[in-house]
């Protein structure tokens, strides 16, 4: 167990799975206390049972705007503080956009843009009055290129590519740091709506990552020195190939 985050304290959105679970352990195994936020209760009920006192369970269906509301002092009332932010709840939608369902393009957009900005909304205040913090957000490779079969899901995360960088300027003079994480395809259950031949394809070819992967980015960015941001960094599989 490492000590570079110990005495910190962490909150990370879609802690159930993915880059997610992959983050929150990483930050528990660098010492720091870590609230586990997502929807699947039974699934943040054994991911603490496993880890010490310092995991820290917080069910909360983000999609809910009152449930949503509650995710600040929720935090703040189980940890006393909050030092460390990952928003990295997420859903994906791919394929051509004449088959996408309306619906689903509405849940995917509240999910990546609309809670994200939300969220950082409310973290905010607290990490100004602090002087301190750290706000990581979960990209993609997507933001960085425009992806012909995932034109939703790309658009979502060109919108958050250009939060993170506008927040981080209006932030960086409370000593707040703004960054985002921009993994090409990663080992997820987001992976389940590429078509069965691309994923396949990709498999064999070595050209996806990991989560604990991208956790390890996550744990560099944090552990830089305070007058240093590392405001994104893109991954990708040396063999990946667009």
């Amino acid at each position: 167990m490492g000590s570079e985050l110990d005495g910190k304290v962490a909150a990370v959105t879609g802690a159930a799975s993915g880059i997610g679970l992959a983050s929150s352990e990483a930050m528990l195994a660098a010492g720091a206390m870590v609230v586990l936020i997502d929807r699947d209760e039974g699934a943040l009920k054994a991911l603490c049972e496993k880890h010490s006192d310092r995991a820290m369970p917080l069910v909360i269906d983000l999609l809910d705007p009152s449930e949503c509301a509650t995710l600040v002092p929720k935090v703040l009332a189980s940890a006393g503080r909050l030092d460390i932010f990952h928003a990295n709840a997420g859903t994906y939608i791919g394929g051509d956009l004449v088959e996408a369902d309306t619906s689903a393009i509405d849940r995917m957009l509240n999910l990546n843009v609309n809670v994200v900005m939300k969220n950082v909304h409310d973290v905010l205040p607290h990490m100004i009055e602090r002087g301190s913090g750290d706000v990581i957000v979960t990209s993609s490779l997507a933001a960085h290129f425009p992806t012909p079969w995932e034109p939703v899901y790309a658009s979502s995360k060109w919108a958050i590519n250009c939060f993170v960088q506008t927040v981080r300027r209006q932030v960086f003079k409370h000593g707040i740091r703004v960054g985002s994480i921009s993994p090409g395809p990663v080992i997820t259950s987001l992976l389940a709506d590429w078509p069965p031949e691309k994923l396949e394809e990709a498999k064999v070819s070595g050209s996806l990552l990991q989560a604990s992967e991208v956790a390890e980015v996550v744990i560099f960015m944090l552990t830089r020195p305070r007058g240093m941001t590392i405001r994104d960094v893109i991954m990708m599989p040396t063999n990946f190939d667009l």
